[in-house]
């Protein structure tokens, strides 16, 4: 089973939230609190981590831009991890870093790993590195993807190894089927090319 801990999150200038670090433990499961006391921010920070909506009216009045940033541990070899690297990022520590800001103007940046990505990047990581549940978000759960992923986690090591050894076949297959449908499209075109030649 792949733990992903989200260590810590550093907040500036967001909302009610001039500065403030948030630490969290393995096993963190909810943000309680009483009105007024930041509960949204915290999320809507996560939110922004994970390739959220980033708004200009999120950020802190007379300041320029509001800044999120977040330490999340994970393993070697998990599937975040092969993600983040093939974009260029580099763990630190068993970590990655994650950073977005946002500006009063409404720019927006992205930084995983001390490189500059895409925000969407760190949407299509979201799945793997943390889950925010809100009201109506028990509507992840119609996901085949996470359905998938929850009877992996279930099974626990009963299935790791038969498992990785049907998802490196399935990607050679999915390889092979691509490298057919190549061929297949170069025949035809070599075919019309050459009833165009007769």
């Amino acid at each position: 089973m792949v733990v992903v801990v989200l260590e810590e999150m550093r907040i500036r200038s967001l909302g009610v939230i001039d500065d403030a670090v948030v630490e969290l433990s393995p096993g963190f499961t909810a943000v309680t609190g009483e009105t007024g006391a930041g509960k949204t921010m915290v999320v809507t920070s996560l939110g922004l981590l994970l390739g959220g909506r980033a708004d200009p009216a999120l950020v802190r009045i007379g300041a320029g831009k509001a800044v999120v940033e977040g330490r999340v541990a994970v393993p070697p070899g998990a599937a975040a991890v092969v993600r983040a690297e093939e974009a260029g990022a580099e763990l630190d520590d068993g970590a990655l870093l994650i950073s977005r800001t946002v500006s009063a103007e409404g720019r927006s940046r992205a930084h995983l790993g001390g490189r500059s990505v895409p925000v969407g990047l760190l949407a299509e990581l979201a799945d793997d590195l943390v889950a925010v549940h809100g009201q109506t978000d028990q509507q992840g759960l119609l996901k085949l993807s996470r359905q998938r992923q929850a009877l992996d986690r279930y099974a626990g090591d009963a299935v790791a190894v038969p498992l990785a050894k049907y998802t490196g076949a399935y990607k050679r297959l999915r390889a092979v089927v691509a490298e057919l449908e190549e061929i297949t499209t170069r025949a035809r075109e070599r075919a019309q090319e050459a009833d165009l030649l007769r």
